[in-house]
């Protein structure tokens, strides 16, 4: 364009193109003279992380705390962890709703918290009762004592990976089938939660707010589908009303594509799928109960007002 500009006249100034330096080093050498993180990315491990855009940034979020992913483990090495004797399993204290529209999953199943785990060098664990499950089915449990009906899909996706002869890179490909199964099965279900944990350490992923620890949570949107819009507006509003009521609960909306992992996390299915991360690697039950109580207390009023989304 700039070129064909340079030679007919009548063509408008084309303001939006980078430059044709810009272009070259931004095609040949992957670098962007207007952003210094392309130059040092090559040269500092991790930093190539910091391209995850910050759409709604909570309190104290900025580039240097951005989410990290823990490292993909080795399944064959992967063994259930006994529990800690105060990590148990709370019975339900309302009715359940008959019509199940809340569908919760983990694409990690594996992601551990520390503080649930016997040997404290580990990470992840196939035992549901250490592992990003737990919250998964605290969330349930709090979400049907409000009235609304829960699936939650406790899939071993180590094990199920495993026996496909599938790597970790294929865990999302693995839990869209699980989502689409439920959506085959259940044609009311409205809302699709996948539950994750961050691998930053305890200051970063907790909040105390009136005296009281959270484990922070943050919401992850994929944009490299067509209606990411959608799963982006519905992932703000929720971080908005949030942290209302909760001021620093939220570490806010994060958007990734391609190069920051899978970059679409199943939500081209629904304009209504959430990818949330709860706390970190140090966070301990009590704090990931506190912050999936609070979650629930928000959504349900989100689910039981305005919910045109």
């Amino acid at each position: 364009m700039e070129i064909m500009r340079s030679e007919v006249h009548a063509l408008p100034p084309s303001e939006d193109l980078p430059s044709i330096t810009e272009l070259s080093l931004d095609l040949l050498i992957n670098i962007k003279p207007k952003d210094v993180r392309t130059f040092l990315g090559n040269e500092i491990p991790g930093l190539a992380l910091y391209h995850t855009e910050i759409a709604v940034a909570g309190k104290g979020t900025n580039i240097t705390n951005l989410p990290i992913e823990s490292p993909p483990p080795q399944f064959e090495l992967l063994e259930d962890t006994n529990e800690t004797e105060d990590n148990k399993t709370e019975e339900q204290k309302g009715p359940k709703s008959k019509n199940k529209t809340v569908f919760i999953y983990h694409s990690h199943s594996w992601e551990a918290y520390k503080p649930l785990l016997k040997n404290a060098n580990q990470t992840s664990s196939n035992n549901e009762k250490t592992n990003v499950i737990a919250v998964g089915e605290k969330l349930k449990s709090e979400l049907e004592d409000k009235g609304i009906g829960v699936e939650h899909s406790k899939k071993n996706v180590p094990q199920a990976l495993t026996s496909r002869n599938w790597n970790y890179y294929q865990s999302y490909a693995l839990s869209r089938e699980t989502v689409q199964e439920a959506m085959a099965n259940n044609d009311k279900l409205k809302f699709f939660i996948d539950i994750h944990r961050d691998a930053q350490p305890k200051k970063v992923t907790t909040a105390v707010i009136n005296q009281k620890k959270y484990a922070k949570l943050f919401f992850v949107v994929g944009k490299e589908h067509k209606g990411y819009e959608m799963n982006r507006t519905l992932a703000e509003k929720l971080h908005s009303e949030i942290e209302k009521k909760y001021p620093g609960i939220s570490r806010g909306v994060f958007i990734k594509g391609k190069s920051q992992g899978d970059g679409v996390y199943n939500q081209d299915l629904s304009g209504r799928a959430l990818l949330i991360e709860f706390g970190g690697v140090d966070n301990d039950l009590t704090e990931l109960y506190n912050s999936t109580e609070a979650l629930a207390d928000i959504f349900s009023e989100f689910y039981w007002g305005d919910s045109e989304i």
